[in-house]
């Protein structure tokens, strides 16, 4: 439920992502659009699940500290990588990167990692909550010919893993346990959780 004597807070999206908009624009909620500017780059030996809750809060934490957002606020912010037995796959740095992942991924299970955070700017005060939400995803056992054709659409770039579920990748996909929209990089339900910690309801915002 929401705060008693409070006004619904401004929802701040800070990501640049169409998909993570999208998914918010299903529920009719119209963020206000801040894309955080985090090094993404994996510490030395840090694991899939620590790097997204890291980036996931950083990301979170960076906007709220902006001068533009309002001062009462939510930001949503989200962090996606692919496990494949430990080895982090982020995006793909060039075509060559991209056909190596969706090799090393194909006719097996991996695991997509998504953190999502949400920091509550009221004044001058920051909170933030986190939750790192995991999906088991398994690609068919696809050819070379598959992947050349893949790659060259041109969507497997700037994708964790070289493929979205939600686009042509999703001829890829065999099947998944866990949700869907956690791999498309934003889990509405435990968004909903994440904001409710707070005292406040997706749907009221």
């Amino acid at each position: 439920m929401s705060r008693v004597g409070e006004g619904a807070p401004d929802l701040v999206l800070a990501s640049a992502s169409p998909r993570r908009l999208e998914l918010l624009r299903i529920i009719g909620l119209e963020p206000m659009v801040l894309p955080a500017d985090v090094d993404e780059t994996p510490a030395e030996g840090e694991k899939p699940a620590d790097l997204v809750a890291r980036l996931a809060t950083s990301k979170a934490g960076h906007v709220a500290a902006e001068s533009g957002v309002p001062e009462h606020a939510l930001i949503i912010a989200g962090d996606t990588v692919i496990d494949i037995d430990g080895e982090v796959f982020g995006k793909p740095t060039d075509e060559a990167d991209a056909v190596r992942m969706l090799q090393a991924l194909a006719g097996r299970s991996h695991l997509v990692q998504t953190g999502m955070a949400v920091a509550y700017r009221n004044g001058e005060t920051v909170t933030t909550e986190l939750l790192v939400d995991v999906t088991e995803v398994w690609l068919r056992p696809y050819t070379t010919d598959d992947i050349a054709w893949y790659v060259q659409s041109g969507e497997p770039m700037g994708k964790a893993g070289a493929y979205a579920i939600q686009g042509r990748g999703s001829l890829l996909v065999e099947r998944i346990a866990g949700s869907y929209q956690s791999v498309v990089g934003l889990s509405l339900p435990a968004l909903d959780e994440l904001v409710g910690r707070f005292g406040f309801e997706l749907r009221s915002l």
